[in-house]
């Protein structure tokens, strides 16, 4: 079953946040701000944060550059996910994985089924890594950022969630670029 072994110590992660939106700005970034608050809270760093209009190319292009800093483990983005034409957060993240995490938008539609219904059907959350890099991609709306860190993402970047975390896995994301 899952749990946190408090018995194993903490490791915070580094952590950069992207809004992707043609509207938000640094003083009304609700989800922004509710994701930078949550991950404080939970003891992780925020490395970097921006906002960056719904273009696919610099959405793609900011991956990229997080992904090459060492010093970021994990990109969250929120915002673009839905199915209008302006949305390309989803092809932009993909356009930049190594590999997708395919569950993690199946959890998510799950998470969010309990509380919008149905209308978890119009999200198109993803997750993959590149780089040694985990990258996220959530809704725009303050509700699917807390649902999927509080539901989700809390416990898989927390070292001590058993039976298994995204954190302990870390140091491998990128084991086939060191083989000779």
């Amino acid at each position: 079953m899952s749990r946190i072994d408090e018995s194993r110590e903490f490791i915070p992660v580094r952590i950069a946040i992207l809004t992707v939106s043609d509207t938000r700005t640094p003083g009304d970034d609700r989800s922004g701000d509710i994701l930078a608050e949550r991950i404080k809270g939970a003891g992780h760093t925020i490395v970097d944060r921006t906002i960056i209009i719904d273009d696919e190319g610099e959405i793609s292009n900011q991956l990229r550059a997080w992904c090459a800093d060492e010093a970021i483990d994990v990109v969250i983005s929120t915002g673009g996910t839905g199915l209008t034409g302006r949305d390309v957060t989803v092809e932009a993240h993909r356009s930049v994985y190594e590999k997708e995490i395919d569950a993690f938008g199946t959890v998510f539609t799950h998470v969010s089924m309990a509380k919008i219904g149905t209308s978890a059907v119009q999200s198109r959350a993803t997750g993959g890594v590149a780089n040694g890099t985990y990258l996220f991609a959530l809704p725009g709306s303050p509700g699917a950022c807390k649902d999927a860190w509080d539901e989700i993402l809390a416990f898989q970047l927390d070292y001590r969630h058993l039976p298994c975390n995204f954190v302990e896995i870390m140091p491998r994301l990128d084991e086939h670029k060191r083989r000779k």
